[in-house]
C-alpha cells in the first residue's frame, strides 16, 4: 500500500503549486482507502506486485477523491475526513476545479494502462455522473422508487468499486473468470455498504456507529428502509406523515427512528442487504481457495455484521 500512497502523492502534483496544495488537502487527510485496498486484494489472484496494479489502485483513489470534492460543493459540506472541506477552506470554484484536476490526473495515468482500461474508466465516469444526476433529480413519474435507489447506489458507489476489482485482477494477470467474479463482488459489496449505512443511520446507537442517528431523516433523504416503509400497505400512518419531508424537531426524529426500527421497511432492507452479501459470496466459489478468498469472505460478512 505504501507504493500506492507514493504514486498517489506524485500523481497529484502540478507545475502550478496551488493545484498541488488543494489536491493534497484531501489526499493527506487520510481516509479508509477502501478502493485501492480492494484493488490490491483483487490482485492477490495474480501477480500482486505488478506495476500496473499499483497504478490502477492509485487511479481509483484519485477518482474517488475527485468525487468527494464535487460532493462537498453539492452538499454544502464544511468538513471532510476530520478537516475543513475544500469548499469551506477556499470556495466552491476551487473545490470544483480541484476535483476536475484530479479527474484529469487519473485519466493521464489510466492512459498508460491501455485502451480497454480507458474505455472502462470512461464508463465508470459516466456512471458516477449519472448516479449523482439521478439522485439530484429524483425518480421519474411512474418509476419504481426502490429500483431508482438501487440504480443510484450502483452508479455512485458500486461502479467504482467494481472497476477497482476488475483493475486489480486484470492487471495482476488473473484468469478472466476470476476477473469477472471480482468485478461482480465489487459491485455487490459497494451496493451493500451503502444499504448498511442506511440501516446504521436508523438502527445503531451513536456510541457504536460514531454517527448521529437520524441524519438522513433530518436532511429529508429517503433511504432504502424508508422507501420500503412508504411502499408497504401495512406501514403506520404516523410514520408515513413523518417521512413526508425533512424532520427538524428532535423528538419527532426519535419517534420516526423508533417506528422505522420495528417496521417491515427495515426488515425488507435487511433482506435486501443479505441478498447482495449472498451475491458476493456466490462469486467466491469461482475463486481459488486461499487467504485472499478468505479475506473477501470476511468482507462480505462484515457488510452485514456492521448493522447488527
Amino acid at each position: 500500500m505504501q507504493r500506492v500512497e507514493n504514486l498517489l502523492h506524485e500523481s497529484v502534483r502540478s507545475e502550478y503549486n496551488f493545484a498541488t496544495r488543494t489536491s493534497l488537502h484531501l489526499v493527506d487527510a487520510g481516509g479508509k482507502r477502501f478502493r485501492p485496498l480492494f484493488t490490491l486484494l483483487a490482485a492477490q489472484f495474480g501477480d500482486h506486485d505488478a506495476e500496473d496494479v499499483i497504478k490502477s489502485a492509485a487511479i481509483v483513489e484519485m477518482v474517488h477523491l475527485a468525487t468527494l470534492y464535487h460532493d462537498d460543493v453539492m452538499d454544502e459540506a464544511t468538513m471532510r475526513r476530520g478537516a475543513s472541506s475544500a469548499n469551506a477552506r477556499w470556495d466552491n470554484s476551487i473545490a470544483i476545479l480541484t476535483g476536475d484536476f484530479l479527474f484529469a490526473q487519473a485519466s493521464s495515468l489510466v492512459s498508460e494502462l491501455g485502451v480497454d482500461a480507458v474505455r472502462l474508466m470512461a464508463r465508470t465516469f459516466e456512471a458516477l455522473v449519472t448516479g449523482q444526476m439521478r439522485e439530484t433529480i429524483g425518480a421519474d413519474e411512474g418509476e419504481d422508487a426502490v429500483e431508482h435507489y438501487l440504480t443510484v447506489v450502483y452508479e455512485k458507489t458500486g461502479s467504482l468499486i467494481a472497476t477497482a476489482g476488475r483493475f486489480g485482477a486484470e492487471f495482476s494477470g488473473a484468469d478472466e473468470v476470476h476477473v469477472g467474479a471480482l468485478e461482480r463482488i465489487g459491485r455487490s459489496i459497494g451496493i451493500g455498504f451503502q444499504i448498511s449505512d442506511d440501516i446504521i443511520d436508523i438502527d445503531s446507537p451513536a456510541r457504536e456507529s460514531g454517527k448521529t442517528p437520524g441524519t438522513d431523516l433530518r436532511e429529508g433523504v429517503r433511504t432504502l428502509p424508508m422507501l420500503y416503509a412508504l411502499a408497504g400497505e401495512e406501514t403506520d400512518s404516523r410514520l408515513r406523515r413523518l417521512l413526508s419531508g425533512p424532520i427538524t424537531v428532535d423528538h419527532e426524529v426519535d419517534e420516526a427512528l423508533e417506528l422505522l426500527r420495528t417496521s417491515e421497511g427495515m426488515a425488507r432492507a435487511r433482506r435486501t442487504l443479505d441478498r447482495f452479501a449472498d451475491d458476493a459470496r456466490a462469486e467466491l466459489d469461482l475463486l481459488p481457495a486461499g487467504p485472499a478468498r478468505d479475506a473477501l469472505a470476511r468482507l462480505a460478512e462484515y457488510v452485514v455484521d456492521r448493522t447488527r
